[in-house]
């Protein structure tokens, strides 16, 4: 059975929505009362920001890398983890590098997965970075001399690792066997590296800087020795002011500043600092290019650029996102033209155009130009007119490199992976079979069979191990909630982003939308949807009520009244003020509730009546309770924190009257999920890996060897098999057995 290319058009602007998917044959779900207040790359973004901040607080400064140096401190117990892939599904690649030295070998940067490196012309890939490393990159460039470089930090502020920056820059001299740090620390996120094809000694870099503390290592900086000093050669207008592009042609120099800020309360994707600059002095003096691009001024968003000899192109977005104009140059940028409207191209862009920003021309054709958005956009006429693919690959491109060894083999990379063409680029892809850096929100599994596992993925949607190829997608979109009926294989949950879920049957071949039986005035990204311990027949769903269901998930009725504090003052994120949690005890009667403004509640007569317990804690990730003893309860809470005093892990044994700070010695980051382990023991997952207390009591060690450093959104537990699933933002499925 072939797995078809299945995706959720992100495009409000082009007014198409795909729903769901299903295997060759099958006709897709088709639900009638789509819930999207948040559309594109930025739904992902706004989630993670609000979930991982203190409310009116901005993220503070190297929050994760500290959080990793304290994570790396405590001890490890257990045994080792396992990867389970996916390995044929793939994710989000940002940047592309090709070997000089070895043909056919590539370099894939893949957004909070590492650096990955393929021998066989872009098939497979292996690792060629520092598990105990940070995962979150946005750069890849190779040397003359055949040295790797590698930027950490994402600069595409979206798609939910925006949170993760970066440590600085790396260089390796083996291909990824051994890496060390050589500068830029407090980059942020570094958008490109280019070395001198003439001297490999000097680098440069375009660092974004932090989205969300002004300064730092932003602009434009040169090495002239390998990176062991650094100056900044460019400079942007404002301490958000960072670069994207550093195109070098001899003493001419090229490269793209952008403005971009995000606060607790707006998110700014442009201003007077956007541009393209210029130098024909090595650097020692630079200007703002104009001549018919658009004038300096606040709505100047993203903007991509490609020079090929004298000409040059340049696509320019609004600050809010959308498509401002698509601009040539036949003289080297001191003039421009804006090209024909073309209306695909427009929505091209959708409403996120700082999501792409890349320009790429075929380097033996300047009139061939492809450009990055939520297609493949092709011209071959330097502009004139256009064409999209949008059907042979995945959506939303970052990167892409031709090979000078292949006439016309050129390699992409999007938010489905890697691909590659012998066309030019214009059709004719093939995807990569092997790439296990697949983002995963949720995952799902079984005691029935220790084989068949599932879960929701970044735009890859929600993904089983049965049914096809492992893995295979069932439903399209953010992947998120997934379920499997703990008695009943063939009896499955799936949701994309807003709580739109559907329940299935058959395993997942055939599904039925249910989110229009429930009652919601607004719904969380990441939608609760849980089974009752004692009879899964019985479920619950979170809206900001909770929705329960007692015949297997087709018919709903509210159980409780809003137990949130309303929704938020952001006009854009209009779903705040949602439950997050639901956790259901084996007594039938009781049920928790946590909500995303840091309220949990509790009814002891299956919502006739509800007692709120606590409010004004961090976003409440998870609230579970011990299925054998309904006062047992733990919540587990979100947000880096700076000198606050809350805890990320509280326990109660008297139903929730009076709490214990259970935090510890845990890294200051946010828990993203609790399970209760055996013999009492508390296994947590966090943006810094999986942590237990044998005790129950605030000891941590870290639990297991051999998972990356890489953020868990979520982990299971199979009790009967004493089997842990997680799974991760950027590598995929792990799985341990424990003690």
């Amino acid at each position: 059975m072939r797995r078809r290319l299945l995706h959720l058009v992100l495009a409000p602007l082009v007014g198409v929505v795909l729903l769901a998917t299903a295997p060759a044959g099958a006709a897709p779900p088709g639900p009638g009362d789509v819930y999207r207040p948040v559309r594109g790359p930025a739904a992902p973004a706004e989630y993670r920001y609000l979930q991982k901040t203190v409310p009116g607080e901005p993220i503070p400064r190297h929050a994760h890398e500290n959080a990793a140096a304290q994570a790396r401190e405590l001890p490890t117990t257990g045994g080792r983890w396992k990867a389970l892939g996916p390995t044929n599904i793939g994710g989000r690649i940002v940047s592309l590098a090709l070997d000089p030295e070895r043909a056919d070998t590539l370099y894939a940067a893949a957004a909070s997965g590492g650096i990955w490196r393929s021998t066989d012309a872009g098939r497979t890939f292996a690792s060629a970075w520092p598990d105990s490393w940070t995962q979150a990159m946005g750069a890849v460039a190779t040397g003359p001399d055949g040295a790797l470089y590698a930027g950490t930090g994402e600069p595409n502020p979206g798609g939910g690792s925006i949170t993760y920056e970066g440590t600085g820059l790396y260089r390796s001299g083996d291909g990824g066997r051994h890496w060390r740090r050589i500068g830029l620390r407090d980059s942020g996120a570094i958008s490109a590296i280019t070395v001198d094809p003439r001297d490999p000694r000097r680098i440069y870099v375009a660092a974004a800087g932090s989205l969300y503390n002004g300064g730092g290592d932003r602009g434009v900086y040169r090495s002239e020795n390998g990176g062991k000093t650094w100056r900044r050669i460019l400079s942007g207008a404002n301490e958000f002011t960072g670069a994207t592009e550093i195109i070098v042609r001899g003493k001419r120099l090229y490269a793209v500043l952008w403005d971009h800020r995000r606060t607790p309360e707006l998110r700014t994707y442009g201003g007077v600092g956007s541009g393209i600059f210029r130098s024909d002095d090595d650097g020692k003096s630079w200007r703002r290019l104009g001549g018919g691009l658009p004038g300096q001024g606040p709505d100047v968003g993203r903007i991509g650029l490609a020079v090929a000899g004298e000409k040059a192109y340049a696509i320019v977005n609004r600050t809010g996102g959308s498509f401002e104009g698509f601009y040539a140059s036949t003289d080297g940028g001191d003039h421009w033209r804006r090209t024909p409207a073309d209306q695909r191209l427009t929505d091209s862009q959708s409403s996120f155009g700082w999501w792409f920003g890349k320009v790429w021309t075929d380097p033996k054709d300047p009139d061939h130009v492809h450009v990055a958005g939520v297609p493949l956009m092709t011209t071959k006429d330097g502009g004139a007119t256009w064409s999209a693919d949008d059907t042979s690959i995945h959506v939303d491109q970052h990167a892409m490199v031709w090979d000078p060894r292949r006439p016309g083999r050129v390699y992409l990379g999007n938010d489905g992976g890697v691909y590659r063409s012998d066309a030019n680029g214009d059709g004719g892809w093939t995807k990569a079979r092997h790439e296990p850096y697949t983002q995963l929100y949720s995952a799902a599994l079984t005691p029935q069979d220790t084989g068949r596992i599932s879960g929701g993925s970044q735009d890859n949607g929600s993904l089983r191990s049965w049914g096809g190829p492992r893995f295979n997608e069932y439903l399209g979109g953010d992947g998120e909630e997934n379920l499997i009926n703990p008695t009943d294989v063939d009896n499955v949950f799936a949701c994309y982003q807003y709580g739109n879920c559907f329940r299935s049957t058959d395993g997942g071949d055939t599904l039925t939308y249910f989110a229009d039986r429930t009652t919601y005035k607004r719904r969380n990204w990441f939608t609760p949807v849980v089974f009752d311990p004692k009879d899964p027949s019985v479920l619950y769903y979170g809206s900001e009520v909770v929705n329960r269901s007692s015949d297997g998930g087709v018919t709903w009725r509210p159980i409780s009244p809003d137990l949130s504090g309303g929704p938020g003052p952001d006009p854009l994120y209009t779903n705040y003020g949602t439950i997050t949690s639901i956790a259901p005890a084996g007594d039938g009667r009781t049920l928790y509730a946590g909500t995303d403004d840091g309220r949990v509640w509790v009814t002891e007569d299956l919502g006739a009546h509800w007692t709120k317990l606590v409010e004004g804690r961090s976003w409440v990730t998870r609230v579970v309770v011990d299925p054998r003893d309904p006062d047992r309860v733990y919540t587990t809470h979100s947000a880096y924190r700076s000198g606050s005093n809350k805890a990320h892990v509280y326990g109660s044994s008297d139903g929730g009257r009076t709490w214990r700070n259970l935090t510890g010695d845990l890294p200051d980051a946010p828990v993203n999920d609790l399970v209760l382990g055996h013999g009492g023991r508390l296994h947590i997952g966090t943006d810094q890996g999986v942590f237990t207390s044998r005790s129950g009591k605030p000891v941590w060690s870290r639990l297991g060897r051999g998972m990356p450093a890489v953020p868990v959104d979520d982990i299971e537990y199979d009790a009967g098999h004493r089997r842990l699933l997680a799974a991760t933002f950027g590598r995929g499925f792990y799985e341990l057995i424990t003690n």
